[in-house]
């Protein structure tokens, strides 16, 4: 009853699609047939979490990212049967929230910011694999090179920056020595395996025991804080 006369209602259930195919099932029976049904999923398929209802076009993603009441970003996915018009709406809601939303036309898995993110993190874990850096070594090049600049500098903008000549010729060289692994690495594997599964547990990449996870957010959280005071 209490979402009956609502225009959007957001869903924020635990990840698991037969879960969702039944919510938004029975969400769509207590609200009005404009009303649009909105999922935060960070990966599964909108278009079958949307499958057992009747009004598709009305349904989609917005996933905030974490933490949401810092990070700007708000991705919103189309299904196979989602209006347009609506993603638009929805959009323009989020502009109002003083969100940042992307469009991401395809649904597909990771959407798009994780995708990215994965590329990122399995190059990553190939560095270390190979014996080219360490862990440490690699997440202070990251904080302190490229991702510095990551806020107020995006990638299509550097590579217009720098020119695409430059970038085409360090795609010839440096693409051919670079992870296409299509799966988990071995590594992962392994640490996850003899129980190595990351803070919670003490022990991933990192010894825990030596490094305090609480910190290492509360300071995620004071950066994240000051960019959004001073860009936003």
């Amino acid at each position: 009853a209490a979402v009956r006369h609502c225009d959007i209602v957001i869903e924020s259930a635990p990840e698991d699609m037969t879960f969702k195919q039944a919510l938004f099932a029975e969400l769509e029976t207590h609200v009005r047939p404009d009303a649009v049904l909105a999922t935060n999923t960070s990966g599964l398929s909108i278009t079958e979490i949307a499958g057992n209802c009747t009004h598709r076009e009305r349904i989609l993603t917005t996933h905030f990212w974490n933490p949401p009441h810092l990070v700007p970003l708000v991705e919103i996915v189309r299904g196979e049967n989602t209006d347009p018009a609506v993603a638009e709406d929805v959009r323009a809601l989020l502009v109002q929230c003083h969100k940042t939303p992307v469009m991401v036309k395809l649904d597909k898995p990771g959407q798009l910011g994780n995708r990215l993110q994965m590329a990122l993190m399995r190059e990553a874990l190939h560095i270390c694999e190979s014996g080219i850096a360490g862990v440490e070594d690699i997440d202070l090049a990251i904080k302190n090179g490229f991702g510095m600049r990551l806020p107020v500098y995006g990638l299509f903008e550097h590579i217009d920056i720098v020119g695409l000549d430059i970038v085409r010729n360090l795609f010839d060289y440096v693409s051919r020595d670079l992870s296409n692994q299509s799966g988990a690495t071995g590594d992962l594997d392994a640490r996850k395996s003899s129980g190595r599964t990351g803070a919670n547990a003490g022990q991933g990449y990192y010894d825990w025991s030596k490094k305090d996870a609480h910190a290492v957010k509360a300071l995620r959280d004071e950066f994240l804080l000051d960019i959004v005071k001073r860009y936003r």
